[in-house]
């Protein structure tokens, strides 16, 4: 299919991910020497369950130098350890980055496809420039485009491309995969690294009993940030009156004016809402929710100084 032209809040360029690049100071994701983000306790942990420096040493792996085994280590917990030296030291970052024809819809600033492609551009950048490895997987209906972690800005650039060009191939036409999201969720718990950080944009209906599994199994090995898209569509009804939907020949009629079926479809919504806040409580990690409502970096803002997003004083 060829790429859609760029349409502001519709669609996204790479020199649009590219531009991202310039609001990475709006807001601290990561820690520098003068300032430390909140987000600190994951960016630099110990490797979960191990009681071991992570900075100094950790579990063996396949591919490892046997030359780095420290003996000690391996003698004193009966498992094979090696030295990670400093230019080892900082952990891989990977985002997982929804683009799926569920994302393309938006009634804000922007469809929740773009609110997507600018989140983890704007995460990348401020990897890149916490001189972190970079990698990620873009998945949508029907493919995933991986990119392994690597120091480099070739390696941010390419998860961007990859990214513009799944953006720009969205169409309302497209045929859903039944799981897209769980085969994404598995496809990273065969790659990563165990101490690896992953921020996770998905799309918050993503979440059911089978990716809620494969999400508390990546937790174990990695430090996750869940980062769950909404439009204020996803728990308000409006009364608009009588909505028709057309979908592959098959019709839909909703009396928006019924207050019974307005207080079911907010209910849903909000019932999504409190099974994310569960999950982030039940695995200990940040749950930073994004709406098409608002600007994305006052939104991530908000998480970090412990405000709600939207309400400001």
């Amino acid at each position: 299919m060829h790429a859609q032209p760029t349409q502001p809040g519709i669609r996204v360029s790479l020199a649009e991910l590219i531009e991202m690049r310039h609001r990475v100071r709006e807001v601290q994701l990561f820690s520098t020497p003068a300032r430390r983000s909140p987000l600190i306790g994951l960016h630099h942990s110990k490797l979960r369950g191990r009681g071991v420096d992570f900075d100094q040493v950790r579990v063996y792996q396949p591919g490892d130098d046997v030359r780095t085994i420290d003996w000690r280590v391996t003698a004193r917990t009966q498992e094979p350890h090696t030295k990670l030296f400093h230019e080892e030291r900082e952990r891989p970052i990977f985002i997982m980055v929804e683009q799926s024809r569920r994302l393309f819809f938006g009634s804000g600033l922007l469809f929740k496809s773009v609110l997507a492609a600018h989140a983890a551009s704007l995460i990348g950048w401020a990897a890149l420039a916490h001189n972190d490895r970079i990698g990620g997987l873009v998945f949508g209906d029907n493919e995933h485009h991986e990119i392994k972690p690597r120091r480099s800005k070739q390696s941010l650039l390419q998860l961007l491309n990859r990214l513009a060009r799944a953006n720009q191939n969205l169409h309302s036409e497209a045929q859903s995969a039944r799981d897209s999201f769980g085969l994404a969720l598995r496809r990273a718990r065969e790659v990563l690294r165990p101490g690896s950080l992953v921020l996770i944009l998905c799309d918050e209906r993503a979440l059911s009993d089978a990716t809620e599994q494969q999400l508390t199994l990546l937790a174990r090995h990695t430090d996750l940030i869940l980062l769950p898209l909404s439009d204020p569509l996803d728990h308000a009804l409006p009364a608009a009156g009588l909505l028709r939907f057309v979908e592959h020949g098959a019709q839909l009629e909703l009396d928006t004016q019924n207050p019974d079926l307005r207080a079911a479809y907010h209910a849903l919504g909000e019932q999504r809402r409190a099974r994310w806040q569960r999950l982030s409580q039940k695995l200990g990690v940040p749950l930073l929710s994004l709406s098409t409502a608002s600007d994305m970096v006052e939104q991530l803002r908000d998480h970090l100084s412990g405000q709600r997003p939207g309400k400001r004083p």
